[in-house]
């Protein structure tokens, strides 16, 4: 553990999976002190490692933090079961270990709104150099960074049926929806290394973690963002023993503790919104309306079911519904294998 007093250039929180790209691009620099804090222990767990060990370690206290969100119409009064990676990795060490990109129309839309810098087009060599394609290098991917992607593995009928189907309906087939579009019907790409998945502590952090002008600390829950006249200057953390903690940052905090927890220590910090910290007895530092609000998800819905052999299903124009219904239940079961 780093003396509690030391200061450093970069305080990053969290070591999921921006944490550890930042951990590992801000400490490249020798002349650059980097602290990276986690909650969560470190990821040596058996089933963090197996592709399928989601099923596992999903919702392990262990490994993540389930939280669960507020009933409302749209789930029938039910509060939906929202797990959070808790551990070194994030939540890229729980995942389903789906790589995609996202859509590159979002990129230029977030330009558009004033993130200058954000398109599509600049993004793309990021992209590039922290990945290792194994389909090769191109304009639109990279084959020699940290990040293993491997294409789908398994080639089941009843998951070409579904394609087909889909094909038949008149979607495009797509190869890669992370080169030049994401409309179309294909298989997914997923993070991993030969057979074990590629987590970004897999990827980012461990082969850099000897590096003397960096240190990581786990089992640290941060509590707040320490500011001196509006400037935040470093983050109070408390260890597993109970012991509080003041790390001091000479250049940056960073908070990257994902969509959910780096809103709420902002808040827990005095930023946002005002009427809202005043409630909870919160200092406001900073009345920013903005933070905890606009948050946007997806639902999954798994569908697992007994399929009859494929010989069985007779007459083709019939059942290419029923087979394209269920089909997707295996891509979704067994992709990663």
């Amino acid at each position: 553990m780093p003396d509690a007093t030391k200061e450093f250039d970069y305080v990053i929180v969290g070591a999921g999976s921006a944490g550890c790209v930042l951990a590992n691009r801000l400490s490249a620099d020798p002349t650059h002190r980097v602290l990276v804090l986690e909650q969560g222990g470190p990821a040596n767990g058996f089933w963090l490692k197996l592709p399928v060990g989601y099923f596992r370690s999903m919702y392990d206290p262990r490994y993540s933090r389930v939280f669960e969100t507020e009933p409302g119409e749209g789930t029938a009064g039910r509060g939906i079961p929202w797990p959070r990676g808790r551990v070194v990795g994030g939540s890229s060490a729980i995942n389903g270990l789906i790589f995609i990109r996202g859509q590159r129309e979002d990129f230029d839309d977030w330009e558009r709104l004033g993130a200058t810098g954000w398109n599509a087009r600049d993004v793309l060599p990021y992209f590039r150099r922290f990945e290792r394609y194994g389909g090769g290098e191109s304009q639109l991917r990279g084959a020699h960074g940290e990040l293993a992607v491997s294409d789908l593995r398994n080639d089941h009928p009843y998951c070409r049926a579904w394609l087909d189907a889909a094909r038949a309906w008149g979607l495009p087939r797509n190869d890669d929806f992370n080169a030049e579009t994401t409309y179309g019907v294909g298989p997914y790409q997923l993070s991993l290394g030969g057979h074990w998945r590629c987590s970004a502590a897999r990827a980012f952090l461990a082969p850099i973690r000897a590096r003397a002008n960096l240190s990581v600390v786990t089992g640290a829950l941060v509590t707040r963002v320490v500011f001196e006249r509006n400037v935040a200057v470093g983050v109070e953390w408390v260890d597993a023993a109970g012991s509080t903690h003041v790390a001091r940052a000479e250049r940056d905090v960073i908070l990257s503790g994902g969509s959910l927890q780096s809103p709420q220590i902002l808040q827990l910090s005095g930023i946002g919104p005002a009427e809202l910290l005043r409630r909870h007895g919160i200092a406001v530092v900073a009345d920013s309306p903005g933070v905890g609000a606009n948050l946007q998800d997806h639902y999954q819905a798994r569908l697992i079911l007994r399929l009859a052999p494929f010989w069985l299903i007779r007459t083709w124009s019939s059942s290419v519904a029923t087979v394209a219904g269920l089909s997707w239940s295996i891509v979704g079961m067994m992709g990663p294998l």
